[in-house]
């Protein structure tokens, strides 16, 4: 998708750059072979690009299993986002807070269109809540893995990052969230790409 001058792709791979991230794996399926021509080795951009294709789909971490030397930890994200986000302290973070995983988050409320009622255990209103607009943090689909996760993610299986993260707790693993509050739009969503479109320019001299 092209954002700018630029598809969203070479944004997030000139950003990683920046960050001295330059040992880059793409996981790829369907057109997998338009990005490989697009981006080739990634000399284009000084970074090293290799490609994982995958036969059928295997959710957001079951490519994971079929990728080659991730010996040392590695962050992984979806590659559709624009954001500020900086990948250096979500990486020195995770290296402190001794997780197998640490998920970059930000806060964001959720509308709800109705009156919400609070009751006790006996049925008798405690609380009334016109519309209440309710908070969260949310994932922003960038994450630090320590390779241990590999463990939990078996080949040739689709698994997808909220199913892993539940393994995770039932296993009693350490699962961290990096809060932040730099800018970030998922572009999957078509408001969310016209914005990214329209603010693009204002922040392009800021990602890369």
């Amino acid at each position: 998708m092209p954002v700018g001058d630029y598809p969203i792709l070479e944004i997030m791979i000139r950003q990683l750059k920046k960050h001295g991230l330059t040992d880059i794996t793409l996981a790829v399926g369907h057109l997998g072979n338009l990005i490989e021509t697009f981006f080739s080795n990634g000399r284009r951009l000084g970074v090293r690009i290799k490609y994982s294709y995958e036969d059928r789909p295997l959710g957001t971490v079951g490519p994971l299993a079929q990728i080659k030397g991730l010996k040392r930890t590695f962050m992984v994200m979806n590659g559709d986002l624009l954001t500020l986000l900086d990948y250096s302290k979500l990486i020195r973070s995770h290296r402190k807070n001794g997780a197998i995983v640490t998920i970059a988050t930000q806060r964001r409320g959720v509308n709800v269109d109705f009156g919400v009622i609070k009751n006790n255990s006996h049925n008798f209103v405690t609380q009334y809540i016109e519309k209440p607009r309710l908070f969260y943090q949310v994932s922003m689909g960038v994450y630090v893995f320590e390779p241990k996760i590999l463990e939990y993610i078996p080949k040739n299986r689709k698994l997808d990052f909220p199913e892993l993260v539940n393994i995770l707790l039932q296993k009693r693993e350490k699962v961290a969230i990096y809060p932040s509050n730099d800018f970030w739009l998922d572009i999957g969503r078509p408001d969310d790409y016209a914005k990214a479109v329209d603010i693009f320019p204002k922040i392009k001299t800021r990602l890369f």
